[in-house]
């Protein structure tokens, strides 16, 4: 859904909109998920430098602003889930690509972690689908591209393992 100009100010003028919509990310008009996917492996790139438990407090810490701005978001635009809201996006693709802090590889890899992270965002097994269905605000808005998150991880530690580099 493309935002007016009314709906964007409303989004931009206030700081959660700018954490909600990735920075500007989830403002694309093609793809938003897939732009703020993308733009989230800009942060990783320096996220993957830092201790496996700092990276993990950060991801609870984003999430937890996640839910802040996409309820703030919500209300703004009085949409239950907008498709600017691509925090969600930012949050599930660094889930993603933990094996990566425990194996790093090649950054072919890392382009595995994210195709891997869209196709379980836009199929949304269970119980992805049952959350993005069932649970709403902002933790709903989040929650399904965690569970997202955590099964592309799940299968990028297999495909690591099984592939040798692990």
């Amino acid at each position: 859904m493309k935002l007016d100009a009314r709906q964007r100010g409303a989004v931009l003028s206030h700081p959660a909109g700018w954490i909600a919509s990735g920075f500007g990310s989830g403002l694309s008009p093609f793809a938003p998920g897939t732009a703020g996917s993308a733009a989230a492996l800009v942060p990783w790139l320096l996220l993957r430098e830092l201790p496996l438990p700092w990276v993990i407090g950060i991801i609870v810490v984003a999430f937890l602003i996640g839910v802040w701005a996409s309820n703030i978001v919500i209300e703004r635009l009085r949409i239950s889930d907008p498709g600017v809201i691509v925090w969600d996006e930012f949050v599930g693709q660094w889930i993603s690509l933990l094996p990566l802090l425990v194996w790093p590889g090649h950054w072919l890899w890392m382009a595995a972690g994210f195709f891997l992270f869209r196709l379980f965002d836009v199929w949304k097994p269970w119980p992805c689908s049952w959350a993005d269905r069932k649970v709403k605000g902002g933790f709903g808005v989040m929650l399904d591209d965690v569970l997202a998150g955590c099964y592309t991880a799940i299968v990028l530690a297999l495909l690591l393992y099984f592939s040798g580099v692990a």
